[in-house]
């Protein structure tokens, strides 16, 4: 993997606070305006997309891995000039036409700021969940996956995530129950009819994960979850070795003090501009219709454009 370079100093023209498609893309373009940009990362891997086995829905590569993806914006990153410090954030507040980001390895300082720190998978809040986490709970199939190969799994959900990480899993384990809350998907009809197509994933719908149980003596795994149906409200119990859970993801915003909705995903403007001028959001971190690679993308370009020009205003 390629590292990025990062010079000395602690003041810039614009500062990114997430490596993710969306970070990387205003840092692509804030460079091209010719903005001292720095990327903050709290990881070398970043990006929720690098957690995905194929992307074939964003325009150029009708079939590539998340990680490949990933490493291509890099490359395209640090071939234009973007630098990058690997830090944790803990903080951001404006100080006059200063922003100060406190980050674990010291304050830095910008004119403006982008915050593109995307948001992490929700947990069911269920019985047994937290206890078998690494222990046959995962949030991602790409990355636990093989771990269960010739056994069973369930999948928890109904969106595009789940299904297509059911049929990631229908390639590895014996067998995939896709279980979801409701009585029909909202899956892309083309993903949703690949898993109907697959004869080793079983559609379990109308139906509620309770509990999460396994061995909690010796080496603890899972071995079961509790169903409950929701029409005949009667529960029962299904054998299984992992369970997969995709119900929905929650923001990485409570460093910033900013508006935001009900669920902590920030609100913007049309140009991506915050309720604090000079702050802007980018990503899966805003409020947004749609949580999606392309829509990500823009949003980045939008917000470094916007950068851009307020940094012009205030000459």
């Amino acid at each position: 993997m390629n590292s990025f370079l990062f010079s000395g100093g602690n003041m810039y023209d614009l500062i990114i606070i997430g490596g993710g498609p969306a970070g990387l893309a205003a840092g692509i373009y804030a460079v091209r305006f010719g903005l001292d940009t720095l990327v903050l990362e709290k990881s070398e891997i970043s990006g929720q997309i690098s957690m995905s086995d194929i992307v074939e829905n964003y325009p150029g590569f009708p079939s590539i891995s998340g990680l490949e993806l990933m490493e291509k914006y890099r490359t395209h990153a640090q071939e234009v000039g973007v630098k990058t410090k690997i830090t944790e954030v803990l903080s951001v507040r404006t100080e006059g036409a200063k922003k100060i980001v406190s980050t674990d390895s010291g304050d830095l300082e910008a004119k403006t700021l982008i915050i593109a720190t995307g948001a992490n998978p929700k947990h069911l809040g269920v019985p047994g969940e937290k206890e078998f986490i690494s222990k046959g709970v995962s949030y991602c199939a790409i990355c636990d996956g093989p771990f269960f190969k010739n056994k069973t799994v369930v999948v928890v959900g109904g969106g595009n995530s789940a299904v297509t990480d059911a049929l990631l899993l229908s390639k590895v384990a014996q067998n995939v129950y896709l279980i979801h809350r409701r009585d029909r998907l909202k899956a892309a009809k083309v993903l949703q009819d690949r898993a109907l197509a697959t004869p080793n994933i079983e559609f379990i719908l109308n139906t509620l994960v309770q509990e999460i149980a396994g061995s909690r003596e010796g080496v603890k795994k899972v071995e079961k979850v509790i169903l409950q149906d929701l029409n005949s409200k009667e529960s029962r119990e299904l054998s299984t070795n992992g369970v997969f859970i995709y119900v929905g993801i929650q923001p990485n915003t409570e460093f910033v003090n900013v508006e935001k909705n009900n669920e902590g995903f920030i609100i913007t403007n049309r140009w991506m501009e915050t309720s604090e001028k000079g702050i802007y959001a980018a990503g899966d971190c805003r409020d947004t219709p749609i949580w999606q690679l392309v829509a990500a993308v823009r949003d980045g370009a939008i917000a470094a454009t916007a950068a851009n020009e307020y940094i012009e205003s205030l000459k």
